[in-house]
């Protein structure tokens, strides 16, 4: 994918240059903010990084998030979490190889977002945090942010099944190379993930999509 949004990973388009040049100020004013209370949150949590469960109709899933490398990443991700705006959403799509089988480099991905009303509610799109700066790698089970362009990402996430080394910085799979922004791992409920992954989809959407009952701070 360029992980575009299919739903996916992309944002919303804005009308004009002064729109595009208010929403990258925003963007990275909101970065700035983002880095301060990562670098916080980091250093609250040199022993213990922040975990998230994940609540779906198939199980659980529970998520460390790594503050301390990807500190605006993680930030953006905690915001969304602690306002309960993915409770409710789903994650819709699954990547796999029966439906990658035109794409010159195949990968395996569940994403997920909030509920369709919800995500005219986002925040302003953070800076990338590149897996080159983070040293954090799209690993099995590595979380990471769905996005378009670089400094886009809103609300919309990623789980990878297997390692997988063409999302990070200077991947193939996004024509850019710039990769995508690691930010935590799966540490319990690899299962529930595959299980996902493996359920009934047409092309990439999953039918239907898996209902995330809630998503909180353990």
């Amino acid at each position: 994918m360029a992980l575009e949004k299919a739903k996916a990973f992309t944002t919303k388009d804005t009308k004009g240059h002064a729109g595009k040049m208010h929403r990258r100020i925003s963007g990275f004013i909101a970065g700035a903010v983002l880095v301060l209370a990562g670098v916080a949150a980091g250093q609250k949590s040199a022993q213990k990084l922040p975990h998230v469960l994940i609540r779906t109709d198939k199980g659980e899933i529970e998520v460390e998030v790594d503050a301390q490398h990807a500190p605006i990443t993680a930030a953006n991700f905690l915001r969304y979490v602690d306002e309960h705006f993915y409770d409710g959403g789903s994650f819709y799509r699954a990547v796999r190889p029966d439906n990658q089988k035109d794409k010159k480099i195949p990968i395996a991905v569940i994403q997920a977002d909030a509920l369709d009303e919800k995500q005219k509610q986002v925040f302003a799109p953070i800076p990338l945090e590149r897996t080159n700066q983070t040293g954090l790698k799209h690993r099995d089970g590595e979380i990471s942010m769905a996005r378009d362009g670089p400094d886009t990402a809103t609300s919309s996430f990623f789980i990878c099944i297997g390692d997988q080394a063409q999302l990070d910085f200077g991947g193939f799979r996004n024509p850019d190379k710039q990769g995508f922004a690691a930010f935590g791992r799966v540490v319990r409920g690899m299962d529930v993930v595959r299980k996902i992954q493996m359920g009934r989809a047409k092309g990439e959407a999953l039918m239907p999509a898996v209902r995330m009952v809630s998503v909180r701070r353990k």
